[in-house]
């Protein structure tokens, strides 16, 4: 008898952009995030599994805080998707290609410790800050 994995729900992640225009060509283009629902206000995209909503909040954007990580000054107010390790080139491959300005370019971090990974930050045309990470083995994601 075989154990089926437990099912891992999606999360629903509402954040603030200044236009909903940028937000549909830079998740829904750029990023390859289809786009689900949407109103004047906002715009549900289907980010890597998990629902993200951009709302028109212009007055809202933007991130200013700052934590230091392995060495970085990583955005304290970001999100993002982990993805396997050829993914994670492929995105960072597609980002230079575009052009996109990285805050923390693309790296590994924790070189031979628990929880070693790929990781990459970079802003949304909102300046929303976004982390695209991998694993080489996914089950060291909550290694202490």
């Amino acid at each position: 008898m075989t154990t089926a994995a437990p099912r891992i729900p999606p999360f629903h992640l509402a954040f603030p952009v200044r236009d909903l225009a940028e937000a549909r060509a830079f998740y829904g283009e750029l990023l390859g995030c289809p786009e689900g629902r949407s109103s004047p206000d906002w715009i549900d995209f289907n980010f890597f599994g998990h629902q993200i909503v951009a709302h028109l909040a212009p007055e809202e954007v933007g991130h200013s805080k700052t934590s230091a990580v392995d060495g970085d000054q990583v955005p304290v107010r970001h999100f993002g998707a982990v993805l396997s390790i050829p993914e994670w080139e492929a995105m960072a491959e597609k980002l230079r290609a575009a052009g996109v300005k990285f805050i923390i370019e693309p790296h590994i971090r924790f070189k031979g410790e628990p929880g070693e990974q790929a990781t990459m930050f970079f802003l949304d045309p909102s300046g929303n800050a976004l982390e695209i990470k991998a694993f080489a083995d996914l089950s060291s994601l909550f290694a202490k």
